[in-house]
């Protein structure tokens, strides 16, 4: 695979660390597969870029942090203190890598059309403790934050976060509407990408692969489309940006058709994370979670 189709290796191109920690890797593979394999899954776990930054920055004055421990280290839930008890809850959650600040603003529209929104801080991301995460994880933190609130009206979510919701709620989830925003290629695609970037042998992501079922007891094919396109009878806005470099389009408009119940919502131009900055993508996901249950806007 060539790095104009691989993302990881677009960002590691450049990066004399990364290529040094990809020699490691493989001469780790010398020394034998299951060292190899460990020391790839502790890097495939990290979210990257490190976090430091995005854990100091608080929200702003309204909002109000409620963390709570999970699976060994932390998840951090942010409420409004202005909304309403009693409203339609919706939840918004952050991508690889990102942080609940990223979709204030997306929420504060939310909150104009009547809706309670959350935000969360997911286990090693933003403000919450931990080091490490995984995307099958992701998913059992929604489930965790449904038992502490309640069911949803909405659940929005972002690159991976998108797809981590997806899975939730094929999985039993109570929500009535989604909005994914640039949803993340198949975890597959992202094992594949990862072992291309840092140069690794096919046999050592294959056994990432099966080490990550055998950890999450969720296999992988549950996050692929073709699994989750009769799962998923929800109203379901799906915005991608044409010209993402990290979750590519292609993805979005996959899952668009696949779902029974979706509708595409293309940009221009805004990226992977821009769109969660535009004025018109917070406008549409508004309108979209607080419409009727049963249509699809």
């Amino acid at each position: 695979m060539t790095s104009a189709r691989n993302p990881s290796a677009q960002y590691y191109s450049g990066s004399l660390g990364a290529q040094m920690v990809g020699r490691s890797l493989r001469a780790a593979g010398w020394l034998g597969p299951e060292l190899a394999t460990a020391l790839a899954l502790r890097l495939f776990f990290t979210p990257l870029p490190l976090k430091w930054q995005a854990r100091r920055q608080p929200l702003p004055p309204a909002w109000r942090a409620e963390p709570w421990p999970f699976e060994g280290s932390s998840i951090t839930l942010y409420r409004r203190a202005d909304a309403s008890t009693g409203r339609p809850r919706v939840l918004l959650l952050h991508g690889w890598g990102g942080h609940a600040g990223q979709l204030a603003a997306m929420a504060d529209g939310v909150l104009a059309l009547g809706l309670e929104p959350l935000l969360i801080d997911g286990p090693a991301h933003g403000r919450s403790r931990g080091w490490r995460a995984t995307l099958p994880q992701f998913s059992r933190v929604l489930f965790a934050v449904v038992a502490r609130v309640g069911p949803l009206h909405g659940l929005v979510a972002h690159s991976m976060g998108a797809l981590a919701a997806a899975h939730a709620v094929a999985r039993g989830l109570p929500v009535q509407r989604l909005a994914l925003l640039s949803p993340s290629v198949s975890p597959a695609r992202v094992l594949h990408w990862f072992g291309d970037s840092f140069g690794l042998p096919a046999p050592i992501t294959e056994r990432m692969r099966a080490a990550i079922e055998r950890r999450e007891g969720a296999p992988l094919a549950e996050f692929e489309t073709d699994w989750l396109a009769h799962r998923l009878p929800q109203p379901t806005l799906i915005v991608h940006d044409r010209d993402d470099r990290t979750a590519p389009f292609a993805a979005g408009r996959a899952l668009a058709t696949a779902l029974r119940a979706a509708r595409l919502l293309p940009t221009e131009g805004l990226g992977h994370r821009r769109i969660l900055a535009d004025v018109g993508v917070q406008l549409a996901v508004a309108e979209h979670v607080a419409g009727a249950p049963d249509a699809l806007g």
